[in-house]
Order: structure tokens, then C-alpha cells, then sequence
């Protein structure tokens, strides 16, 4: 006897709709450790280059105060007439923001991705403080660097921390002049050269991981990376000590 063929019916809408949805490739990625590592050295690779170009900008101090200020207004004119003045200054100013919140959120996630992946402790204090001295340094350099850059916003672009303590006023445009009436309260330049060492530690070990963290990473140029790493961070912490140093001492002056 032939036995009846039995046909599956039409997937119903409900089954269909359950499907799940493609995520977009880069959501996708971040989601995982090395999409966060990426994120974390793209992010540096642009924040750095930003450290540069600040660092040398401000060296025009030592030129006086006409060429500090005109390199101000040469910042808030970039692409006038095509874009109203200051409009592009302040791209950039919200790109360095996103990219210091990708940069925190990655660095946040990397953390508790690290915590959950290691469920055994190290057995010992010495592999404990080796294994996570880099990291525990960036975590609390990164805080002191984020905590400066609000205060460096409201003390010379905004304004209003610059005339604390003294008999001065913020003088928008006068950069020059702002610089030099912040940096003379010694707690403010401590303040400063505390913030750039935290920066300099921050640098070093970024710089290092940076490649490590792209995969351009091999053992025969460890020694040239670090080297790299180290000049890098201690050219920056030079440079930007230096200036409330040099207020300080009298070297540069109103």
C-alpha cells in the first residue's frame, strides 16, 4: 500500500519575523575584544596626532605674545570664507570629543572583557603586578588626562577658571596674556606638569600597544618600539612642562 506524501506547509510570517537580523559589520566588531583594540589604537593614532600638533602650536609662546595670538585667530578662521568663522574649529573640537568617548568606551569594555575572560587569579603577586602593570597605569593616567582636559577647556577656552586667584580677567583672543595669568599660580602649574607626566605615562604605554594592538607588532623591532615609545612621551612632557616652568621663572612674562 502506498503511503501518502506528506508536504511541509509555508513557513508562517511569525517564524519568518523571529529571524535574526544582520548587525552592521562595524557595530558587529566593536562588540568583540579586537574590534575594541582597534577602536582603542584608531582613536589613539588621531588623539595623538592632536597632541603633536597642540604641543607645537603652543611652542609659539616662546616667540612672543603677536605670534601665539595670531596662531589663535589663525585656528578659529580655518576654511573662511568658505565656512563661517570658528565653524570648523569646532568640528574638530567635537571630533576630539567623539573620539575620547570611543576611546573611553573601549577601553571600559576591554576591562570587563578581561575580568570575565580571567576566572583563575594570578598565583602569585609578582606575575599580578607584571601582567597588569600597563594596564592599571593606563586606567588611572587616562582618568587624571580626561579630568585635566576639562580643566584646561574652562581655564583658556572658556574662561571662566582663568581669573581664579588672581586680579585678571579672561581676555578672549588674548592667548598669550590668558596663558601666563593661569600658569603664574603655582597651584595651577602644578596642576599642569602633574596632568603632562600623567599624559607622558599615558603616551608610553600607548604608543607601545598601539602597534601591538594593529598587528604590526614583531619581536626584532620590540627594542625600537619601546625606544619610539619613550622618546615620543618624554618630548611631549618636556614641551609642555616647560611652559608653566618658564612662567614660573619669570622667562616668559605679560
Amino acid at each position: 500500500m502506498a503511503q501518502a506524501i506528506q508536504t511541509r506547509g509555508p513557513v508562517s510570517g511569525t517564524a519568518t519575523a523571529r529571524k535574526k537580523r544582520r548587525k552592521f559589520f562595524l557595530t558587529d566588531l566593536y562588540g568583540t575584544a579586537l574590534g575594541k583594540k582597534y577602536a582603542m589604537a584608531l582613536t589613539g593614532i588621531g588623539l595623538i596626532g592632536f597632541v603633536i600638533a597642540h604641543a607645537i602650536g603652543n611652542l609659539k609662546m616662546y616667540l612672543g605674545p603677536e605670534e601665539i595670538n595670531h596662531y589663535g585667530e589663525f585656528l578659529r578662521e580655518l576654511l573662511v570664507p568658505l565656512l563661517p568663522r570658528t565653524v570648523f574649529l569646532w568640528l574638530l573640537r567635537f571630533g576630539l570629543i567623539g573620539m575620547i568617548v570611543v576611546h573611553v568606551h573601549a577601553a571600559y569594555g576591554l576591562t570587563r572583557i578581561n575580568r570575565h575572560a580571567r576566572a583563575v587569579k594570578y598565583q602569585g603577586p609578582r606575575d599580578y603586578q607584571v601582567a597588569n602593570f600597563a594596564s592599571r597605569t593606563m586606567r588611572w593616567t587616562g582618568i587624571i588626562v580626561l579630568l585635566f582636559i576639562i580643566w584646561h577647556l574652562s581655564d583658556l577656552t572658556w574662561g571662566f577658571a582663568n581669573a581664579i586667584g588672581t586680579d585678571g580677567e579672561f581676555v578672549r583672543g588674548d592667548v598669550y596674556g590668558n596663558i601666563v595669568r593661569s600658569l603664574s599660580r603655582v597651584w595651577v602649574s602644578a596642576i599642569y606638569i602633574v596632568a603632562n607626566i600623567a599624559l607622558g605615562i599615558h603616551l608610553f604605554h600607548g604608543t607601545w600597544s598601539l602597534f601591538q594592538s594593529m598587528g604590526w607588532n614583531n619581536p626584532r623591532f620590540n627594542r625600537w618600539r619601546r625606544d619610539f615609545a619613550a622618546t615620543f612621551a618624554a618630548i611631549i612632557v618636556v614641551g609642555n612642562v616647560s611652559f608653566p616652568i618658564a612662567v614660573l621663572a619669570g622667562i616668559v612674562d605679560t
